[in-house]
């Protein structure tokens, strides 16, 4: 068998638009914010909701940068409330008591995967208001991945999960 190099193959085709949107607390990096937004653009999610100032860096989100809807909001604990009340499922990416491992959950169609910051995490008025919360086990240290890392994780899963839309 011979394998010949594809450079930027053609983008695969889905059967319905994905029912997943990226929601984040704010970002400390902006390099961070615009990782996840390329993530986004690949997986074909359509929409991140960024709370707090935020950036996306072009040079690291390339084209995603004209393909991802990236709204901007003041605080995530009424945008939470607001997704809840539109029927998405509430899931947060976060390390707590009683969550759930990625390995083992399987995600409602319509979910909207919540994100916290960087060092603070997901602050106890936003955990309130969610149905699940989903972590990733680690197997050394340090004892978290990088925000970026753990959102494509849970979005490659996802996906996984879904592959057609």
């Amino acid at each position: 068998m011979r394998f010949e190099h594809i450079r930027h193959k053609p983008p695969a085709t889905l059967e319905r638009e994905r029912e997943i949107l990226v929601v984040l607390a704010p970002m400390r990096s902006n390099v961070n914010l615009s990782r996840i937004v390329r993530l986004c653009g690949c997986a074909g999610i359509k929409q991140v909701i960024q709370c707090g100032a935020g950036k996306v860096d072009r040079e690291i989100a390339r084209d995603a940068a004209d393909y991802v809807n990236v709204q901007i909001r003041r605080s995530l604990t009424p945008v939470v409330a607001q997704l809840g009340k539109e029927g998405y499922a509430l899931v947060g990416l976060e390390q707590t008591t009683n969550s759930e491992s990625l390995y083992d959950f399987i995600f409602p169609r319509k979910t909207a995967l919540i994100v916290g910051a960087e060092r603070e995490g997901l602050e106890d008025e936003v955990l309130a208001l969610l149905n699940h919360v989903i972590e990733i086990p680690v197997y050394g240290q340090p004892a978290s991945y990088n925000v970026a890392t753990a959102t494509t994780m849970a979005v490659y899963e996802y996906c996984r999960q879904y592959p057609n839309g």
